[in-house]
């Protein structure tokens, strides 16, 4: 936040000052969204977002029969982030090795990294 409102009792520390945000955002429906843009190529060109809303351990059907160039992205959501796609053909790591646990972009992953390992060490 930028600052708080003024009053004649001094600064409302619960209420914000930046303008257009005098309000809490509304709470997310789901921890996770998966987002599709689609613009159509025509004369009169249209943009469609489709956006799903999904709980932990939910899943979302695949788009890969209408756009199969969708494949890669459905990989990637779920490589980073954990996102299984139903019926997708070959849902598998496409970034991060194999052995790799957890998703990174979730972050929910415990605080104090990796050991170092030094060169010359057994």
């Amino acid at each position: 936040m930028s600052g708080y409102i003024g009053t004649a009792d001094g600064r409302d520390l619960n209420t914000p000052m930046t303008q257009g945000y005098q309000v809490v955002p509304v709470a997310k429906r789901q921890r996770f969204a998966v987002n599709y843009h689609l613009l159509s190529i025509s004369e009169r060109p249209r943009r469609v977002r489709l956006q799903i809303w999904l709980a932990d351990g939910r899943s979302v059907q695949t788009v890969i029969p209408v756009w199969p160039t969708a494949d890669w992205h459905e990989r990637e959501a779920f490589d980073l982030m954990g996102i299984a796609f139903a019926e997708h053909p070959n849902l598998q790591r496409i970034l991060l090795d194999d052995d790799w646990e957890g998703h990174p972009l979730r972050k929910d992953y415990p605080i104090g990294g990796e050991p170092v390992r030094f060169s010359g060490e057994a």
